[in-house]
């Protein structure tokens, strides 16, 4: 299907005819110099403000950019055309700013803020939210047209005058000349990136382009690419590039810094607000990339989720995991086990236990009503036979295996797996013992957990099986301690705890931590509660200059942001925060994958 300099879009499915984009080229660039034009008059409802749940005309997951197939989420709603915030971001290049009304998103695209004001209305589905593209394409000069699931967009063409570059007191900057504004990409990896932009580059340009030695910079090379021109840029240590578009004249600005996050606070939706700040630790300065969540907000749900939702084997990328969840929002919780995949400590959904609590470690526990509570968390569980001979629960439905009897029931999936070698594999249904078998190599064999009972697992104890012969009878008993965690349908562990009545109360040590484990300085993901009830999903990356934060410092940062309770999770390179997709505090290329999180869900139209 062809893209004509003027046309109209048209939503045969549904009768509606959405008018674009009309005029030529000149036309559009007659519109810019005039100023970026404002769509705070018309801005498009949230759905908080328009019940129902809103009829789309038309929606996609594909945007054909300058020819180019990319993945990204759009949708036309009373006759307005959107694409999500996270893909505008990734696909165009638009900057976030800083907003105060949900109903409005501020955003920078080869624009002054100040000057040349540019905000977008929004609207919310369960998974995503859009920003409203409709008058900032007509006034660049966009042709659009829509083929079925995909949205095909042409900006107009440009060009790349210069790329020049120089070192900077605070690392290094490269500059991006251009003739008019330019989609443009980054991706990223561990000690490079790349930028692509949607323009041509005279080769005479690329020919005359000589690298040279910079701060943090190792290396810089220029190519072109059809249309486009790509800058790949590798680096001497880890750092993430700062972009930016400036106008008069157009170029893209990168700057490599250990200061490279950009501070914003984001009114997102009902309840969910996002925010980036430095917070200062001593001599410190560390990036804090965060979500406050109001747990009471009416139409917004915290769920526990995790790879696989038939069992508790398995591991992701948190991304996908939120999306597979159908989250809106999402933040990796417990800890696991890299090489086996099985998780490590407390996951109960809907009161039913994924995974049972471990070495008794901090846990954050949370009903529907908005109730949350922190502390350290255990599980007394025990079997007593017909005899009256009792045997304690070890680990219940957990990849922490020691000696003596762990329980594993439907919750873990549908069969079990043995963990090391030489296992007593006991199966109960119905308060019976049904039959004992031994697995003698680890990782061999498939065991069926019955749906109306439990697997009795012995590893390194001999009494068990004799005390429970086929046919016996067996009771079982668990109950989460302290006791006030037993009214909560909804628990994540992994610790150490950080924070109690706003006092810091971290003890790693007795939470069964290793000395590597307390001593590391590394990126942390936490969750916090403030004094109203708020949620904070944390991640605290390293400091400007140096390391990620030791667990000590991670409860300063904590106690600075405010939280009354709080507990760490998993970090290092499973640190990750979800929202609307995209993960917000690093490139979705670096992050390892987890075993679970903490979901949040939204109702359409809440």
């Amino acid at each position: 299907m062809g893209l004509n300099p003027a046309f109209v879009v048209s939503l045969v499915a549904t009768g509606v005819y959405l008018l674009l984009l009309s005029g030529s080229r000149a036309q559009s660039e007659q519109t810019r110099a005039a100023g970026i034009v404002s769509t705070t008059a018309s801005w498009v409802p949230t759905l908080a403000q328009v019940p129902p749940v809103p009829v789309l005309a038309q929606q996609g997951n594909q945007i054909m950019l300058n020819g180019r197939l990319l993945p990204a989420a759009w949708s036309v709603r009373q006759q307005r055309l959107g694409i999500e915030d996270a893909d505008l971001m990734q696909i165009l290049g638009v900057t976030l700013l800083s907003n105060q009304d949900l109903r409005q998103q501020p955003v920078q695209w080869f624009s002054e803020p100040a000057l040349q004001p540019l905000v977008l209305g929004t609207w919310l589905t369960n998974q995503s939210r859009y920003l409203d593209v409709t008058d900032l394409a007509r006034s660049l000069g966009w042709r659009l047209q829509m083929d079925g699931g995909v949205l095909q967009v042409a900006t107009p063409s440009a060009r790349v005058l210069a790329v020049r570059q120089g070192r900077q007191s605070w690392g290094d900057r490269v500059v991006i000349d251009l003739d008019q504004p330019a989609p443009w990409q980054l991706t990223e990896d561990a000690q490079a990136f790349s930028i692509t932009v949607d323009g041509s580059i005279d080769p005479a340009v690329v020919q005359s382009f000589a690298s040279l030695p910079g701060n943090v910079i190792s290396n810089i090379s220029v190519e072109a690419s059809g249309g486009q021109t790509i800058l790949r840029v590798a680096l001497a240590q880890r750092l993430r590039p700062r972009v930016s578009t400036l106008p008069s004249p157009n170029r893209l600005v990168i700057d490599v810094r250990s200061d490279s996050m950009i501070e914003r606070d984001i009114v997102w939706a009902p309840g969910i607000r996002w925010r980036q700040r430095y917070v200062s630790v001593g001599a410190a300065r560390f990036p804090v990339v965060m979500l406050e969540v109001d747990p009471r907000q009416r139409g917004l749900e915290i769920k526990p989720i995790q790879t696989n939702a038939a069992t508790a084997v398995g591991t992701s990328p948190l991304i996908t995991m939120a999306q597979r969840a159908q989250a809106v929002a999402a933040i990796n919780a417990g800890f696991f086990n890299r090489n086996n995949q099985l998780p490590l400590g407390a996951i109960r959904r809907d009161n039913r236990w994924i995974s049972g609590p471990i070495l008794n470690r901090g846990a954050i526990a949370w009903d529907s009503a908005g109730e949350v509570l922190m502390g350290r968390l255990g599980l007394q569980g025990r079997v007593t036979s017909s005899s009256g001979q009792q045997f304690p629960i070890f680990a219940l439905n957990s990849g922490y295996v020691g000696a003596g009897v762990s329980l594993y029931t439907i919750d873990w999936g549908a069969t079990y797996t043995p963990v090391l070698d030489n296992e007593t594999i006991i199966t109960v249904q119905n308060n019976q013992v049904m039959r004992q078998q031994t697995a003698a190599t680890q990782g061999q064999g498939s065991f069926a957990i019955p749906s109306n009972g439990y697997l009795l697992v012995a590893r390194g104890t001999a009494a068990v099986a004799p005390a429970l012969p086929v046919s016996s009878s067996v009771q079982y008993q668990q109950a989460a301690t302290p006791d006030e965690f037993n009214r909560y349908p909804n628990i994540l562990g992994a610790g150490p705890l950080l924070l109690q009545n706003r006092q810091i109360v971290l003890n790693a040590a007795a939470e069964g931590f290793s000395d590597a484990f307390i001593r590391e300085a590394a990126p942390r993901s936490a969750i916090g509660k403030r004094a109203e009830g708020t949620l904070m999903l944390v991640t605290v990356h390293n400091r400007v200059g140096g390391a990620g934060p030791t667990l000590g410092e991670a409860a300063q940062v904590m106690q600075q942001l405010g939280a009354v309770d709080a507990l760490n999770v998993d970090g290092g390179s499973s640190t990750s925060l979800y929202l609307g997709g995209q993960l917000l505090n690093r490139s979705s290329r670096t992050a390892a994958r987890v075993h679970n999180g903490m979901g949040i869900f939204i109702q359409p139209g809440f």
